[in-house]
């Protein structure tokens, strides 16, 4: 037997159990913990672990860790993706079984879940949505997500979506509401926006979201998300304008891009009067001049 039909035949063989099936349908909706679908299929922690790893070791599930939790998830890039894709589309999502599953997570996942959009925001939610109707967003990663408000609103508009933040607390208000909100493709992630836990040239568009205006290191934050860009990236900024001091970030941000590789777009200011938020979008400056 082949290589090929030897990764393919252990897959099926994982997939043939009824519990890791239920398993994969959930971790294919959204990242789960060891302790969600313990909560969510009754079962011990011992044999839901058990399960996992066995869905780990044939490449059907990718698991990482954040803070003190390790997550399971259906991987969303690569060729895993695809493998995900051709599996999922054997599975009858209207099963009871799955959708009863599914309803279980939503459950333990959103309890106590209050999610609006303050009014202040809407002019900025308008702008981006503009922004992403005007070119595509590709392959996604929010720098700060928080809660995920901005990751929720461009997930449906994107390839895949991560989200990165340092605060534990909004990482697992941000997971409740993406999943309330359908969003299979998007994942949340621990990480400094110094230092990020991601290829070179890994996404077509990055957003610093709102984490310029008290950065101690702006440039090496730009410059960090400029590696991650793609030649044809793009990287949007946008930050809030509601003490003094974050009034002079429009006008420093063009010396912090330059210093990083990106040539800046003017920026612009949405949402109130006086507006509340500024917005710019920067491209690497060797692909605008190569494309000059």
């Amino acid at each position: 037997m082949s290589d090929g039909l030897h990764v393919l035949s252990t897959r099926f063989k994982a997939l043939s159990d009824p519990v890791r099936l239920r398993l994969y349908a959930l971790c294919s909706r959204a990242e789960c913990s060891v302790s969600e679908l313990t909560a969510v299929t009754g079962l011990s922690q011992p044999r839901v672990s058990q399960h996992l790893k066995q869905l780990t070791d044939c490449g059907l599930v990718e698991r990482f860790r954040d803070g003190h939790f390790v997550f399971y998830r259906v991987p969303l890039e690569g060729g895993r993706a695809a493998v995900r894709r051709r599996l999922l589309a054997l599975i009858d999502t209207d099963d009871p079984t799955l959708l009863a599953d599914f309803e279980r997570l939503r459950e333990e996942r959103g309890s106590g879940l209050v999610s609006d959009t303050p009014d202040a925001d809407r002019g900025l939610y308008r702008a981006l949505v503009e922004l992403s109707v005007a070119a595509p967003l590709g392959d996604l990663l929010d720098i700060g997500s928080g809660e995920g408000r901005l990751l929720k609103l461009l997930a449906s508009r994107s390839q895949r979506a991560i989200g990165v933040d340092t605060d534990p607390d909004a990482r697992r208000l941000a997971r409740a509401e993406l999943l309330l909100a359908a969003s299979e493709n998007c994942s949340v992630r621990q990480g400094s926006m110094y230092q990020l836990p991601f290829d070179a040239a890994s996404f077509d568009t990055v957003v610093l979201d709102d984490v310029l205006g008290n950065a101690e290191r702006p440039v090496v934050a730009i410059g960090e998300a400029r590696r991650l860009l793609r030649s044809a990236g793009r990287l949007i900024v946008v930050d809030r304008l509601d003490t003094p001091s974050q009034h002079r970030l429009p006008e420093e941000l063009a010396g912090w891009c330059r210093d990083a590789g990106l040539r800046l777009a003017p920026p612009r200011k949405v949402s109130g009067e006086p507006p509340i938020w500024f917005m710019a979008v920067a491209t690497p400056a060797r692909a605008e001049l190569t494309a000059a």
